[in-house]
């Protein structure tokens, strides 16, 4: 196998997001480490063995005994080491309290030590990470473990790996969805990496461009339940809870900036999505401007996947899969601006496969119904939160 082929080792490879955007980008597979089984079936169910299921799956055990040779390869010849470490830990959602911000000190970050063991041993040409942005920002950032774990590969093994970072709305790529996403690489060889130019910065591809043509059985609509369900209706498209306050337009039934800012969110048809959650609830948004749950096949869509790909599990188990993903379509994008700088891929002239197309025209968004009876007594003088850290819901608008 020739030296610096366009491979990729896939780690936390999830449903396969950053995994079939690399693909989409020209890179082949040598193998993929996952530990989560619904994962593993899902991986599996698209990809087969195209895409190597690693065993253990779980990196703490297999990083220790992997070597290229179990791959194929000779040290130096992977092409790209690509991988999103478990971002609970670096979450915005993290932020809400002191005990849940622990960043590597949090047991779930101890895998990202076992992952830039990987780059010692392969040497790759190119590492490619992708995470919260909360992973490269503010006081619990992995930055300072990356930047030294390098630093004494390139001391031992002559390499010249230079950590570059840069956080990202997805939408501004052509993804339907508002996704903030910090972005790192890391080359062996200490080339500066020229960062894709967004492409739609101005011009974001909307939810209804994702997702207005599906047509859906009435068995793949999820319920609406939960005690809130009821209200929901009430609040317009592209608005959540914080319509029924008394800095919105509706009818002031909470307090300001008292709930996340997922409670009660709904899409809006020409706007990108806002960003989906990999921790389903009764109340957790975003919901479909009619006034129900994403559809597994929305949410796919609404995160660039085709609506065909395999999800297995039950629709809690598909949420969490599909909200943990990394876009695929940025994942093209950065993939194809790797091959070229440091394969001489060429990409002329071909469209980026995991494109969303746009719509021909875009519906008015449907008029707000009435508060319910059932709300009414709730409609009163509710104090906003105070502030950051006074009190036990903080003032945060998590999209993470």
């Amino acid at each position: 196998m020739p030296e610096d082929n366009l491979t990729v080792l896939s780690a936390f490879s999830g449903l396969g997001g950053l995994d079939l955007g690399l693909e989409a980008a020209d890179f082949s597979h040598v193998g993929c480490i996952e530990h989560d089984e619904w994962a593993r079936t899902s991986l599996k169910a698209n990809r087969g063995d195209a895409w190597p299921l690693l065993d253990p799956g779980d990196i703490t055990l297999l990083a220790p005994q992997l070597r290229p040779s179990a791959l194929g390869l000779k040290r130096r010849e992977l092409g790209l080491l690509a991988g999103g470490p478990p971002c609970q830990p670096f979450s915005k959602a993290a932020q809400w309290s002191a005990a849940a911000r622990l960043g590597l000190d949090d047991v779930r970050s101890h895998c990202l030590r076992d992952f830039l063991g990987l780059v010692d041993v392969f040497l790759p040409r190119a590492l490619l990470i992708e995470n919260v942005s909360g992973f490269v920002q503010g006081e619990v950032s992995a930055l300072a473990l990356i930047d030294d774990s390098l630093r004494d590969i390139n001391r031992s093994e002559g390499t010249h790996y230079q950590l570059q970072k840069l956080v990202v709305d997805a939408a501004d790529y052509g993804v339907p969805q508002r996704r903030q996403r910090a972005l790192l690489v890391a080359c062996r060889e200490g080339e500066v990496f020229q960062w894709p130019e967004p492409s739609h910065a101005d011009t974001p591809i909307s939810a209804w461009d994702a997702i207005g043509d599906l047509q859906l059985e009435d068995e793949e609509l999820p319920e609406l339940v939960g005690k809130w369900a009821g209200l929901l209706p009430s609040i317009p498209e592209g608005r959540n809870y914080l319509w029924h306050t008394d800095r919105g337009g509706g009818e002031p039934i909470f307090g300001y900036r008292t709930r996340f800012w997922s409670f009660l969110l709904k899409l809006k048809k020409s706007e990108p999505s806002w960003t989906l959650s990999a921790q389903p609830g009764p109340s957790t948004g975003p919901f479909h401007w009619d006034n129900r749950p994403l559809a597994t096949k929305e949410l796919l869509r609404l995160q660039s996947f085709p609506a065909d790909w395999v999800v297995e599990g039950d629709h809690r188990d598909q949420v969490h899969q599909v909200g943990n993903a990394t876009p695929p379509l940025l994942a093209e994008v950065v993939g194809r601006a790797l091959a070229a700088q440091l394969f001489g891929q060429h990409f002329q002239g071909r469209d980026l496969k995991l494109r969303t197309d746009r719509a021909d025209r875009i519906p008015a968004a449907r008029a707000r119904r009435p508060v319910p009876n059932e709300f009414l007594h709730l409609v009163g003088n509710h104090p906003a939160h105070p502030g950051p850290g006074k009190g036990p819901m903080p003032r945060v608008s998590s999209r993470d």
